[in-house]
C-alpha cells in the first residue's frame, strides 16, 4: 500500500483496489476537521455532556481523533463514544505507521491490538466487516455520523438509499451526518432516507461537501 503525503504534510495511503487515496490529497488532517468535524458541530454537541459518533469507514481514524479533540476542547468532561465500521484490515494496520497532530491519536493507535478501548470519559469500539451488514447489528443511537467511504463511483454500495436508511435507523433526532461528496445521487438517496441536505464547506476543490440533518 503506497504512502501519500498530502498538501498539509499529513499522511494517507493509496488503495490499489479502489484506485483512490483514503483521504484527500489536499490535506488529510484538514479534511477531517473542515469537512467532517466542524460541519457536524461536534464542539457544540459536546457541551451537552455526551456525544455518540458513528464513523462509517473508519480508515486511519483521523475523523474520530479530530472529533475527540474537538469535543474535549469544548467540554473536558464530555463523555465521548465512538463506534467505527471498517472492512479493510490493511488500513487499520497502517495506523501504527502514521503520527498525525491530533492529541487523541494515541488512543486510536491502541485499536490495532484491541478493538475496544475505554479511557476516562472516552470509549471507542471498532467493528470489522462489511458496513452494510454490521450496521444492521447496532442497537445504539448516534448524534454525529461521519460517512467516509471511497467515492460513489468506486464504492457505490455504501451510498445507496438502502444503506442511508440503515444509518437513519441508528440516528437520534437532530443527528448531523457529514460527508465529502455532493453528488446528486448521494443527496437524493439521503433525502429518501429521511435526511435534509445542504452544502458543506469547499475544501481542496471547488465543489462543496454535504451536511445532512436527521
Amino acid at each position: 500500500m503506497e504512502k501519500v503525503i498530502t498538501k498539509d504534510s499529513s499522511v494517507t495511503f493509496y488503495s490499489e483496489k479502489y484506485k483512490e487515496t483514503y483521504r484527500s490529497i489536499s490535506g488529510a488532517e484538514e479534511e477531517s476537521v473542515k469537512k467532517f468535524v466542524e460541519p457536524a458541530k461536534v464542539a457544540e454537541k459536546a457541551k451537552s455532556g455526551r456525544i455518540d459518533i458513528l464513523d462509517v469507514c473508519f480508515g486511519l481514524g483521523y475523523n474520530s481523533a479530530a472529533a475527540i479533540d474537538a469535543a474535549l476542547k469544548s467540554n473536558p468532561n464530555c463523555k465521548v463514544s465512538v463506534l467505527g465500521l471498517e472492512n479493510d484490515t490493511e488500513i487499520i494496520s497502517k495506523i501504527e505507521e502514521v503520527n498525525p497532530s491530533f492529541q487523541s491519536y494515541k488512543i486510536i493507535k491502541k485499536l490495532i491490538k484491541m478493538h475496544e478501548i475505554s479511557e476516562k470519559n472516552i470509549h471507542i469500539k471498532l467493528i470489522i466487516g462489511d458496513a452494510r451488514n454490521t450496521i444492521k447489528q447496532l442497537n445504539t443511537k448516534f448524534n454525529v455520523i461521519f460517512h467516509d467511504p471511497f467515492s460513489p463511483k468506486a464504492c457505490p454500495e455504501l451510498w445507496t438509499e438502502e444503506f442511508f436508511k440503515d444509518i437513519a435507523k441508528v440516528s437520534q433526532p437532530g443527528t448531523i451526518l457529514t460527508t465529502y461528496s455532493c453528488a446528486r445521487i448521494v443527496r437524493d438517496n439521503l433525502n429518501k432516507a429521511g435526511f435534509n441536505t445542504e452544502d458543506g464547506p469547499c475544501i481542496g476543490r471547488k465543489a462543496p461537501s454535504t451536511i445532512a440533518y436527521f
